[in-house]
């Protein structure tokens, strides 16, 4: 019998098909981080939303000025740098790389103006008596909660910040793809949309009628 008639119908020898819904493993590995902080977030969120229903002395210290006004400026700054995520892989995918690196370069350091708003809001805080296990304004839980959740989702940009350079600087020298600026896009896209949720269930909550 020959080697032809051992070939199945339809197949040929040397050749291999990806499925039609295959997924790159980079990409799948990011998706199930993705789903698994989403959860640790979710889980965070639903427990403050447990202690502050459930705290009858609940402080409401935030002020329409200056410490909202400093959320929202945040907010503008992190939904602008998904946008210029999203240029940046574009311009990756379309071959034009000294575009991708200006674009990812332009998005790490609108993550580093918010980490720096950030920071300058918790030293605010700090100076007002504000920390993880006391406050001026009422339960501890509050500071407690405050500080957690926000440094929580603050580690998460540091790290996207620091993950946005290491991986710009290696796709102009050639080392990362296209692809490899789209997996990280995933992770800093999941990080705004993250923030879209601590807005409301952190600051606008709390702000004094």
């Amino acid at each position: 019998m020959s080697q032809a008639d051992l070939t199945l119908p339809g197949h040929h020898l040397g050749t291999m098909t990806e499925p039609a819904f295959s997924v790159p493993a980079k990409k799948m590995a990011m998706w199930l981080f993705i789903i698994a902080d989403a959860a640790t977030f979710a889980a965070c969120l639903v427990a403050y939303g447990f202690l502050r229903n459930g705290t009858p002395n609940w402080p409401t210290p935030f002020k329409f000025s200056p410490t909202v006004i400093n959320a929202m400026v945040m907010t503008f700054i992190l939904v602008s740098s998904s946008l210029t995520m999203l240029l940046g892989v574009r311009a990756a995918k379309a071959g034009d790389k000294p575009a991708a690196f200006r674009w990812t370069m332009i998005t790490a350091l609108a993550g580093l103006l918010f980490a720096a708003l950030h920071l300058r809001e918790w030293m605010g805080m700090i100076h007002e008596g504000a920390t993880l296990f006391h406050n001026p304004w009422g339960t501890g839980l509050f500071g407690a909660s405050f500080f957690s959740i926000t440094g929580l989702h603050l580690l998460h940009v540091t790290a996207g910040v620091v993950a946005l350079i290491a991986v710009a600087l290696r796709y102009r020298r050639g080392r990362y793809k296209a692809d490899d600026l789209e997996v990280l896009g995933l992770y800093w896209h999941f990080v705004d949309l993250v923030w879209m949720f601590v807005v409301p269930f952190v600051y606008l909550l709390n702000v004094a009628h």
